[in-house]
């Protein structure tokens, strides 16, 4: 019997081999799509067949779809499972529970570039806000578990959860620092805009914070509201912005543009190659309004589409910092009712014909809130973040004022020799927790005050007709790369 045994599984894996081996006399490059889908099909029937214990079906079907969509090695093509789809609806009707925080994660993790779970932005009012993580901060590990092992759909499971639960995420920020945050999870409710007028100014201001069907015509309230004020300028801030809908970006820029390209897409697709133009009766922004646009890492996708609009058309002056640099359209296909794929279709276009995905959108004045750490003082931000040293001040009196912050921040920088600027911020952050938070904060924000003193310039319609599209920045860069030899993606960042 044991021969026989042998006998025949020596039959079987050379059955299996000729049967899997079909091809292999021909060149791979010759070899059709059925012909691989016909490889696919037998490996899955092979392995449900002879292997060791019995595998569900559902197993082996998500685990090839996961692998085809990894293997692009792009982080927006992806499958989606029950969960995942779940998370998507609940997100894009407006609720959810978790932590508050868009991130994204690379497919692919090496020793030498672990796939951490990067932080794209912190959605306002959410636990993740209001403890201060920041947009391009890295989680390495989830209760302890590190992060760079897992897939996204494992990311989001660990970190949603039952209400008023407690997560922990260890963030990476800076050369350096490392440190855990634990976060109470919440019903997260995605928002749209925040306005309000500057205070004893003529400026009005407005924080979009998500592109949702309803973003166009919150802005359109805050507009009427400047209007009333009788507003003479306009801050539009997209910092932190992860995007949304295009064409909830395409009608926030019509308020400003009257005609015109707003953003093309291009596909290898031709129902994919689509260009939304402006509308004037649309445009309600007066022409001689001075408006600033704030921009920094965090911000992404769609609202990439609207800076990238109004800086090629000399409508807005960008101030902040270089954007995420996402400019790829995805689609989600569903596949049943309980799962589907995330698919990129086509890449976008700015009106000067200007793709950023990887790249990124230049502000015409870089202002950053924060100086470079220094080794030593990431040592002591993250002793100070570490100790209970914020906690105990912004609880040392209830209903604290800015006196009374700025007081305890002189105290603690005393014994942590750091910007007070930015203790103030800490210990504000943690005086705010249960509280909404507020439009803005200008004793912090270097960038708004930057903002500020730009529409108010007398000349800020030279400084915004001196500025230059996204094009003319690339053919500059590459006329430097004809002239001295560098890398266009490397002169650009």
């Amino acid at each position: 019997m044991k021969k026989f045994g042998k006998i025949f599984a020596a039959a079987l894996l050379l059955c299996a081999s000729q049967c899997f081996a079909e091809s292999s006399l021909e060149n791979d490059s010759k070899i059709t799509s059925f012909q691989y889908v016909k490889k696919l099909n037998q490996v899955f029937d092979f392995v449900q067949q002879n292997y060791v214990d019995e595998v569900d079906p559902k197993i082996l079907y998500e685990g090839a779809l996961k692998g085809m969509l990894d293997a692009i090695g792009d982080p927006y093509t992806l499958y989606l499972d029950s969960d995942y789809m779940r998370d998507l609806s609940d997100t894009t009707s407006g609720s959810f529970g978790g932590v508050g925080l868009s991130i994204s994660k690379a497919t692919e993790s090496t020793p030498a570039k672990p796939a951490y779970v990067e932080v794209a932005s912190p959605i306002d009012d959410t636990p993740g806000a209001k403890a201060g993580i920041q947009a391009g901060d890295l989680i390495s590990a989830i209760d302890g578990l590190p992060t760079p092992t897992m897939t996204m759909n494992e990311v989001l499971q660990h970190l949603r959860g039952e209400i008023g639960t407690p997560v922990t995420v260890t963030i990476m920020r800076g050369a350096s620092m490392k440190f855990d945050v634990t976060l109470i999870r919440a019903l997260i409710e995605v928002p749209t805009v925040k306005f309000g007028m500057i205070e004893g100014t003529k400026i009005g201001y407005a924080r979009l914070i998500q592109f949702t069907p309803d973003t166009a015509l919150r802005l359109q309230d805050a507009l009427d509201s400047f209007e009333k004020e009788g507003y003479t300028s306009l801050i539009i801030d997209l910092r932190d912005n992860p995007g949304g809908l295009i064409t909830s970006a395409v009608d926030v820029a019509d308020k400003f543009i009257e005609n015109g390209p707003i953003v093309s897409t291009k596909s290898r697709l031709l129902f994919e190659n689509t260009q939304f133009s402006a509308s004037k009766d649309k445009t309600t922004v007066r022409r001689d309004i001075p408006i600033v646009v704030l921009i920094n890492k965090g911000a992404a996708s769609a609202s990439e589409i609207v800076s990238g609009a109004l800086k090629d058309y000399h409508l807005a002056y960008l101030v902040g910092e270089r954007t995420y640099g996402k400019g790829s359209v995805q689609q989600v296909i569903p596949l049943s009712s309980t799962d589907g794929i995330k698919i990129t279709m086509a890449r976008y276009y700015t009106p000067s014909d200007m793709n950023i995905d990887k790249i990124g959108i230049p502000p015409d004045q870089e202002v950053k809130n924060l100086k470079e750490f220094t080794p030593e003082e990431e040592k002591i931000y993250v002793d100070l973040v570490n100790s209970e040293t914020i906690t105990k001040a912004a609880e040392s009196k209830p209903n604290m004022s800015e006196a009374d912050i700025a007081m305890e921040a002189a105290k603690i920088a005393k014994d942590y020799p750091l910007d007070e600027r930015l203790i103030r911020r800490l210990i504000r952050i943690q005086v705010q927790k249960t509280q909404p938070s507020v439009l803005y904060d200008l004793d912090y924000d270097l960038q708004l005050n930057a903002a500020i003193k730009v529409v108010q310039n007398k000349d800020f319609e030279t400084m915004l007709q001196n500025t230059k599209t996204l094009r003319q920045l690339q053919e500059e860069v590459e006329d430097a790369k004809v002239t001295e030899g560098t890398g266009l993606t490397a002169s650009l960042k």
